[in-house]
């Protein structure tokens, strides 16, 4: 439903609307003003927040448009009643909102019209289009930005100038307001005309695709990154940027959506965004040899397609969910998997992978984690300067199916949180929870809430305590936030002027412009680096805290935390790369043996109840690390679910890669030579004499063979 604001805005607009009548049946000219400027500004503040509600008013017929039709007929209404009928303002507002709306038309047909034909059929990022055809300006974003909301809004200078000339008995006002209303209007419609013909126009759909074909000709690409999926799904490629960005080969990005092109992360590797079907089928892919696929969709299919390049399965995380061993995958050459478990889980899934496709490559996403770097010494019952050892809680989301196993948010967060903030000797708590928590189930976001709460309340405890008065850091701290706010504001400078589109901008002129400044992006990540070092000495090391948005990441948490509690999803196959303790909890209370049974990843890690009873023994394991019973199972786990730390995942990868694209090399020479064995042969039997060609092949026509 949007914020409070937003709903209040809302409110507010929708009783505007009675309240016009009222004032227009009474009549009372102030009444109607005020009303009106209710309405106003309501509709403003939602269309600038661009909020859900404005979409669920044109569900039930209060759009746009109705709604400032209905302001403007309460507003002749308002005349009538006020014995204005036989004035002219009367016949001028009437004709004034006429001519306004008979403007309505051309400018949402140029607007739809502008749209349309800068509508790349394929949009880039990284690819040189800009040398080879002319793509012009965007139109300025202020003649399409909320063009609709923009142009009825200019009927408030009639609305005005006739409410005043209603109040005053003067009608000059409310000519003035009708001129300007149309007068405005008019404009509008002529400034978005030269955007629709001539040198403003982006060339034809064919001219662009045989421009991209021309750059593929001259690239050369040689693997493949290929993704479709819904916009929540972008963070499911972006795992993958770096990777690629790190291929021996030449890389090449293809997606499907806009959608996803627009959330992509910034990124070196050529992009090329292709909607239609029709337009990747005639691409020219013929130097690719591998084409990774991170999601099974069904629009997979329309790559899938081409043989002279191979297959394969990458997926966007490890773990035991039933994603991990999908049937489809048996249509891909290979599955790539991180370690054993990964060939294990679909042997024991059995859906039609064969064990000789499943090639273990490790997960090269994981290379920045960092292994156990000591604890403080506080088993003394206190902090020693101020530190502790830190335990992060990043509980998964609720899902789709309302699993009480999918999430320990609802029945064990606030056992845990509890048990963790009061602990003794002390630690200190990071709280990051999936970014999707509470979108489906109103339980998990209200836990969700309570745990934030208590985090936050602990947190306030901690500052007033005296074990925790560290007042040698303070400068340090005071430091570090300076240091912060001097990234920040180089990060804004560095985002806005690689900007490709600046103040104006759209698909086309993205495309034309969206090559990457490589030194811009190489200084960004390096400021992102010291932007997350400088992030967390800007707070004091005991310090709770609630860890909600992209910056800090999910792996820089597990860098300064000491120990994790999570549910069953990928982010526990992923902190097993540090080697840390980690605690899983069986939210759907199957029991120990059951629960390790079903999860490869809960093997090595402290099993916690609904109670979170069991928390103690993660705690102790924080602690002292020789009281640790399960870190030889870690390490045998690590092994075993990611593969083994030499060589390193990268090198893994793309050995794989090299491999497979000297098998689909193979495969096309074949095919190259068995067809030139067939040409032969049928040239042999072209030039051979009628009576040998017909007794080679059996056929007499007519003649009885001897």
């Amino acid at each position: 439903m949007g914020s409070a604001a937003e709903l209040g805005a809302a409110v507010l607009m929708i009783l505007g609307f009675p309240a016009l009548m009222v004032a227009a049946l009474v009549p009372n000219v102030y009444a109607f003003a005020a009303a009106a400027a209710v309405t106003y500004l309501a509709d403003h503040y939602l269309h600038r927040k661009g909020s859900y509600l404005i979409n669920r008013l044109s569900k039930v017929r209060a759009g746009l448009s109705i709604r400032f039709l209905i302001r403007q007929l309460l507003l002749v209404l308002l005349l009538a009643r006020l014995s204005l009928a036989d004035n002219l303002i009367y016949y001028g507002a009437i004709a004034c909102f006429i001519a306004f709306y008979g403007l309505q038309a051309p400018h949402g047909a140029l607007v739809t019209l502008i749209r349309n034909r800068r509508r790349m059929p394929v949009a880039t990022r990284n690819v040189d289009l800009k040398s080879r055809i002319r793509i012009p300006d965007a139109p300025p974003r202020a003649l399409l930005d909320r063009s609709a909301e923009k142009m009825l809004h200019l009927d408030l200078f009639a609305v005005a100038g006739i409410l005043v000339a209603a109040a005053l008995d003067s009608s000059v006002y409310g000519y003035v307001g009708i001129v300007v209303t149309v007068v405005l209007g008019g404009l509008y419609v002529l400034a978005l005309m030269p955007y629709v013909r001539g040198n403003k126009i982006p060339p034809n759909a064919d001219r662009v695709l045989a421009a991209v074909d021309d750059w593929l000709v001259g690239y050369k690409p040689e693997t493949v990154l290929y993704f479709s999926g819904s916009k929540d799904s972008a963070y499911q490629v972006n795992m993958w940027l770096e990777t690629m960005e790190q291929l021996d080969t030449r890389p090449l990005i293809i997606l499907r959506e806009r959608v996803i092109l627009n959330n992509l992360a910034p990124t070196t590797v050529p992009v090329i965004c292709v909607p239609g079907g029709v337009h990747l089928m005639n691409l020219d892919l013929s130097t690719v040899r591998v084409a990774l696929y991170a999601a099974n969709v069904g629009k997979n299919i329309h790559l899938l397609r081409v043989p002279t390049m191979k297959h394969v399965f990458i997926g966007h995380g490890d773990s035991d969910k039933l994603a991990s061993v999908n049937p489809f995958s048996k249509v891909y050459d290979e599955v790539w998997t991180a370690g054993r478990a990964g060939r294990d889980r679909y042997a024991i899934a059995d859906v039609g992978v064969r064990d000789d496709d499943i090639v273990e490559v490790g997960r090269p996403q994981l290379a920045s984690i960092q292994g156990r770097q000591g604890v403080p010494d506080d088993r003394r019952g206190g902090a020693v300067d101020g530190h502790c050892p830190t335990v992060l809680y990043a509980p998964t989301w609720e899902g789709w199916d309302g699993n009480p196993g999918n999430t320990s948010l609802v029945l064990a967060g606030e056992n845990i949180v509890k048990k963790l903030v009061k602990a003794d000797p002390p630690v200190r708590v990071l709280y990051k929870p999936h970014p999707f928590t509470g979108t489906v189930s109103a339980k998990a976001g209200a836990a969700h809430k309570r745990i934030t709460a208590l985090v936050e309340k602990a947190g306030a405890e901690r500052a007033a305590d005296s074990r925790f008065t560290a007042d040698t850091a303070a400068q340090a701290e005071a430091k570090a936030k300076a240091e912060l706010t001097r990234i920040e504001a180089r990060l804004a400078q560095l985002s806005g002027a690689s900007g490709a589109t600046g103040d104006k901008g759209d698909e086309a002129e993205a495309t034309r412009d969206g090559v990457v400044d490589v030194r811009k992006h190489e200084e960004i990540a390096q400021l992102r680096a010291e932007w997350n070092d400088a992030y967390w000495r800007s707070f004091p090391a005991y310090e709770h805290r609630v860890i909600t948005g992209a910056e800090p990441r999910l792996y820089d948490c597990f860098n300064v935390s000491d120990a994790m509690v999570s549910d069953i999803s990928s982010v526990v196959s992923d902190f097993i790369a540090s080697g840390k303790p980690y605690a899983v909890t069986d939210s759907a209370e199957l029991g120990v043996e059951e629960f390790k049974r079903q999860n490869t990843a809960v093997r090595a890690a402290v099993i916690l109840s609904n109670s979170a009873k069991e928390l103690g023994g993660l705690l102790d394991a924080v602690r002292d690390p020789s009281a640790d019973p399960l870190a030889e199972d870690r390490t045998e786990l690590k092994r075993y679910l990611l593969g083994p730390d030499e060589p390193t995942s990268i090198v893994q990868f793309n050995t794989a890669v090299a491999g497979l694209a000297r098998k689909a090399e193979a495969r096309n020479l074949g095919q190259q030579a068995h067809a030139a064995a067939a040409d032969a042969e049928e040239a042999e039997l072209a030039g051979s004499l009628p009576g040998q060609r017909l007794a080679s092949t059996g056929e007499t026509d007519g003649v009885t063979a001897g």
